[in-house]
């Protein structure tokens, strides 16, 4: 028997029927995603007066109320209380329940006329308990039968919202669902029916008080119909809120999900033939020639994704070149990995911009021990976990298999030839393994210079840019940041008007964009730069600058970038032509690994058709020329060592803490899997690996990390090392064990007198260490800003150890007998100009008045949130320190992102930067909910300046952030709610 509450039901017919099924006998109006006009087969009875509750003066439905089929369910409801109540003598209460017998055997009697046993039924419930309309299926056997197109085309629009949800349910959840609760909402029906009260409160009344006085004068003077009840219900329905779906999106990605299935089942099949595109939906093909112009993958792209040891997911190193298309094998295996494996992936980044592991890293200072730290215990605590390591430059690849424990695949494949170039006064060379000297004479400069111009331009840079911009692009690669503004304002002193007139409109939008970075502060250099398409980049620019001028320059508005050789490894910049200004990066000769990377730059694939660089040399430096572009690449070796304590030091103490090894024994085993391990015959001649092991758990216990006993006469003793609160602290924290005994200190001294008047102290303990070397204060702005303090911040001074006497003599130049600590005094200069960046969230204004670059101050601004991140993790693991938690907390926040505090939280959405959150906090939108809850269309409007694109990613970011924070808060209280499995008197 059907279920006695309203019902609809829809049933799949063919393409035939469905055509058949649409021919209307009469009129029908598609004005309403509700209900379809109808005329109703109630018969004669008087017109229905609108309930008294209703706030709508018109009825919704009207006498046309039902969307399916010919008869209405209401008009036959309205048929049948008419007939009973003309009795007299029924009551109510009788009525009601013999209106629910015929109706539980009329509706029945019409599934059996007029549909099969399989179709499905959808149920529109409006409950007043739940609040929300729920979605039940008839059958449970039927659970999984998807609804056809003929069941979207006509399902309401208000029912559509959760129509997802139903994939949700599983078959047994449906069937116990249904079979537990039929006979309640027979009940429940029944006693709506008796009660016109609590029927009649729909969805559009649940809030409103069911005492009120209009209320009452309706139920008691004006008892309501069935017929209005059951349209007052449907009301609800119909004001829902409704979700536009496409069917043809529904049906795309029901393709996309059904391909990601076939796909993960065949690369778990370890068949060759792993579905569409290499394992992952054809979706993924298509966006990758929709948005990289990407048609087909290079031959060698294709044989590496489908080597063997791929897809028995072992590990793997490949090597080719700079600009060979590494990274798109490396997104397609991640891809592989989240969509058809369902597994996580971790990605290490040596630099910021890169998306991809470089294994020639781990020969980079304290960045490359780092890397083999984490990529150690990868492989010593999980067998499972595969590693991918990539680099466009490998010399002894021996090694790094033996570590990573890796299959190995290379090529020389670039899409497109790079010549190399070396040029000696106007002379152009071709490099050439071939000749004598290893150098070919290819060509002689072609430019007239003027004396001045050869003054002002004595290595020809302008002859080798104007070759080639502004039809193509050039990089100009400087040892030093100073050179690189140099360089980019000496060319366009000297180029020609016409320069101006390439793409003007979009080199305004770059300068407007570049003031509004700078809260109306332009920088000097670029503001003459720019109009010609030439600009620098270095680390002296903010994150904000950096990112404009990429943008900009791979967009062919800027066609000179004059850089430093961190670009090189750090940016995916190609240019037609690579120029590097000297062999030199600072002070130190250029290294082969530097020179292919900068060299590598030249080549745009898709774009260009060759490639050159040209290597700009002085005669007195030709023969260490020849033997660095002649020379092989050099090795990579493991910076354990070197880096003592980022290197094995922090590696052992963290052994311990993690309890990865925590004997002698167990903790040389674990070196034994490094790349120290496996290079130790080559490092340490003088000790061997277990003494050195041996040493640094010595040096660690001395320290107080550590605490156990490291036997004299047997090496490999068992005695079981454990880990001290400071160790715990040290390794949570991050902190440098160079530090961690200073930190320490600094914190106890801080506890005896914590000055909170400002928060110039905590700013100060907050400060990064490794940032005071390189720090000169300029003395008579120290003494300025010293004596703009109170009277509180200058007893901080005094605390920390810089009386005021010392910054006057500084200032005026007189000697110093009282030796100073030079590490104090430069953290306390820089907090001055985190204090300063705090009060007044400018970095620009903050580097003018320190005479800093801005770049630096930027890049202490998060170094100090780093740190102060750091130490907050530092100080949960020490019980005295419990009091700097909660400050911590505050401060980490205001570090990080540098503005007012109610700006903060608009802050954390991806996209909005200080300027865009002003605008939207001016605008109203002050909250997260504010923006996961905007209309795009409204912010486009309110926000200058912004694109549709971006608004639908603030609100898309905001709604994820808003999502998770309520998903920590729900596991938060499910960890709350959760039984205790050690109740007393439960067992």
């Amino acid at each position: 028997m059907a279920e006695p509450r309203l019902a609809v039901r829809r049933k799949s017919h063919s393409s035939s029927e469905r055509k058949r099924s649409r021919a209307p006998a009469q009129p029908v109006a598609a004005s309403s995603p509700v209900a379809r006009k109808r005329p109703s087969s109630g018969g004669e009875g008087p017109p229905a007066e609108a309930p008294c509750s209703n706030d709508s003066e018109e009825d919704m439905f009207g006498d046309y109320d039902s969307f399916y089929g010919n008869d209405s369910l209401i008009a036959q409801v309205d048929d049948i209380e008419h007939k009973y109540l003309q009795d007299k003598n029924m009551d109510v209460k009788t009525a009601g329940e013999i209106i629910l017998g015929n109706l539980q055997s009329g509706v029945h009697q019409k599934e059996q006329d007029n549909f099969s046993a399989s179709q499905n039924v959808v149920l529109l419930k409006s409950d007043q308990e739940e609040g929300a309309f729920q979605v039940h299926d008839s059958d449970p056997a039927d659970g999984n039968q998807k609804l056809t197109e003929s069941a979207l085309d006509d399902l309401p629009s208000s029912q559509l919202l959760y129509f997802e949800k139903m994939d949700e349910l599983s078959s047994a959840s449906r069937t116990s669902a249904l079979s537990k609760g039929r006979d309640e909402r027979v009940n429940s029906f029944s006693d709506k029916i008796r009660d016109p009260l609590s029927f009649y409160a729909g969805a559009e009344h649940r809030n409103r008080p069911t005492d009120s006085s209009s209320h009452s004068k309706c139920i008691l003077f004006k008892p309501e119909s069935l017929k209005d009840h059951l349209k007052s219900a449907m009301t609800g329905n119909a004001r829902a809120q409704t979700l536009q779906v496409s069917k043809t999106k529904q049906l795309k990605e029901a393709v996309l999900s059904e391909e990601i299935f076939v796909a993960r089942k065949a690369i778990e099949s370890s068949s060759l033939d792993i579905g569409p595109f290499y394992g992952l939906p054809s979706k993924v093909k298509d966006l990758l020639r929709q948005l990289r112009g990407i048609e087909t993958l290079y031959e060698w792209q294709h044989d590496c994704l489908m080597l063997e040891s791929l897809q028995q997911r072992k590990n793997l190193i490949y090597s080719l070149p700079t600009g060979g298309g590494k990274t798109l094998v490396a997104e397609i295996i991640i891809l592989q990995e989240l969509l058809c494996r369902q597994k996580d992936v971790l990605m290490i980044l040596p630099y910021v911009a890169i998306v991809q592991e470089k294994l020639h890293m781990l020969g980079a200072g304290s960045r490359g021990a780092v890397l083999e730290i984490t990529l150690a215990k990868l492989l010593y605590t999980s067998k499972k976990t595969q590693i991918i390591g990539m680099s466009a430059t490998l010399n002894n690849v021996g090694d790094l298999q033996k570590f990573l424990q890796a299959e190995y695949y290379t090529n020389n494949f670039r899409p497109v030839e790079l010549k190399e170039y070396i040029k000696i006064r106007d002379t152009i060379y071709a490099v050439d393994s071939k000749t004598q000297n290893g150098f070919a004479f290819s060509r002689l400069l072609n430019f007239k210079y003027s004396s001045n111009l050869e003054k002002a331009d004595p290595d020809h840079i302008i002859a080798l840019v104007t070759e080639v911009i502004p039809k193509y692009s050039c990089l100009i690669f400087c040892p030093t940041k100073k050179n690189c503004e140099n360089v980019a304002s000496m060319v366009c002193k000297y180029l020609k008007k016409e320069f101006r007139v390439h793409k003007e409109k979009e080199k305004e939008d770059l300068i407007k964009n570049l003031k509004s970075i700078g809260n109306g502060t332009f920088c000097p250099v670029l503001k003459q730069t720019i109009p010609f398409g030439i600009a620098y980049h270095h680390s002296g620019l903010t994150n904000d600058e950096r990112k404009s001028i990429e943008e900009a320059y791979s967009a062919g508005v800027l066609c000179v970038l004059a850089c430093t050789a961190t670009l090189a490894a750090g940016v995916n910049l190609p240019a037609r032509r690579v120029i590097l200004r000297a062999p030199y990066v600072g002070n130190d000769f250029l290294k082969k690994n530097q020179y292919k990377q900068m060299a590598g730059r030249a080549g745009r694939a898709g774009i260009d058709s060759a490639g050159e660089s040209i290597l700009i040399v002085q005669e007195k430096d030709k023969h260490l020329v020849q033997d660095l572009v002649h020379s092989p690449l050099e090795n990579c070796y493991s910076n354990l060592l070197q880096e003592l304590t980022k290197g094995i030091q922090s590696l052992l103490l963290s052994l311990v803490g993690l309890k990865v090894a925590v004997t002698h024994e167990e903790v040389d085993n674990f070196m034994c899997c490094t790349l120290l391990g496996v290079q130790q015959q080559l490092l340490s001649k003088e000790k061997s690996l277990t003494e050195i092991v041996k040493d640094g758990l010595e040096n660690l216990i001395e320290k107080g990390l550590l605490k156990g006993r490291i036997s004299q006469k047997d090496h490999n003793s068992k005695s079981t090392l454990t880990i001290t609160p400071l160790g715990k602290a040290t390794y949570k924290g991050s902190i440098d064990l160079a530090y961690c005994n200073i930190l320490y200190r600094d914190l106890k001294k801080g506890l005896e007198g914590l000055v909170l008047e400002s928060n110039l102290h905590l700013l100060y303990l907050s400060t990064p260490y490794d940032m005071t070397s390189t720090c000169s204060p300029d003395w008579m702005i120290y003494l300025r800003q010293f004596n703009q303090l109170s009277a509180a911040e200058q007893k901080v001074a005094d605390i920390v150890g810089v009386p005021e006497s010392f910054i006057t003599k500084k200032a005026s130049g007189q000697a110093i007998r009282k030796n100073m600590d030079d590490a104090v005094v430069n953290r306390f200069y820089l907090t001055f100009v985190l204090y300063a960046l705090l009060k007044e969230t400018n970095i620009w204004s903050v580097s003018e008045k320190f005479n800093l670059s801005r770049g630096y101050v930027q890049n202490l601004l998060s170094s100090a949130a780093s740190f102060a991140s750091c130490l907050l993790h530092f100080c949960e693991e020490i019980e005295e320190f419990w009091v700097y938690k909660a400050l911590l907390i505050e401060l980490t926040k205001q570090l990080t992102y540098c503005v007012k505090t109610e700006l903060i939280p608009l802050m954390e959405v991806a996209g909005v930067l200080e300027a865009r959150a002003k605008q939207l906090y001016n605008a109203g939108y002050k909250t997260l909910a504010h923006l996961a809850n905007a209309n795009p269309e409204t912010l486009v409007r309110m926000i200058e300046h912004l694109s549709r694109r971006q608004a639908k990613q603030i609100i898309s970011s905001a709604k994820m952030l808003l999502s998770e924070k309520a998903e920590a808060l729900q596991e938060e209280v499910e960890e709350l709610l959760k039984v205790p499995t050690d109740i007393p008197g439960t067992h």
